[in-house]
């Protein structure tokens, strides 16, 4: 019984260490996307939701770009150049998620809230992998 908790500690570690910049990245994403959503049904009750949203978003963005390169990537130079590479790519996040919902919603008229998860993912996965091996990759400041 010793040997089979042994084994599965080492396999969930191996596991984790493993996928372990996936599973942070999750984490961070799902604690700013939920201040994101905080912060904008606050703002939106006392100024125009556009402006709201534009606050809130930006926000999401610095909260992610934040947490990520302090727990997750742990790159810490080049703070600025890492930041507009970040932003960057929450901007084209921005632009796949707008077409996703586009294409599904208005010319195949599937669910839009279906179709929102669906963005969520895969802008989730594309921002993940982009993040890792652009903005907080070793030594890419330039």
């Amino acid at each position: 019984m010793i040997y089979f908790r042994n084994l599965m500690e080492k396999s969930f570690l191996s596991i984790y260490n493993h996928y372990r910049h996936f599973i942070l990245y999750g984490i961070i994403g799902v604690f700013c996307a939920s201040l994101d959503f905080v912060l904008y049904w606050l703002l939106s009750q006392i100024i125009y939701y556009q402006l709201a949203n534009l606050i809130s978003v930006h926000t999401g963005i610095i909260c992610s770009f934040l947490l990520n390169r302090h727990f997750n990537f742990k790159v810490k130079d080049h703070p600025l150049h890492r930041f507009a590479k970040f932003y960057a790519v929450g901007a084209l996040g921005w632009l796949v998620s707008f077409v996703i919902l586009y294409i599904s919603v208005d010319v195949m008229c599937l669910n839009n809230v279906i179709c929102k998860i669906v963005s969520i993912i895969v802008v989730a996965i594309m921002q993940f992998f982009l993040n890792k091996f652009v903005t907080f990759k070793i030594n890419n400041y330039v």
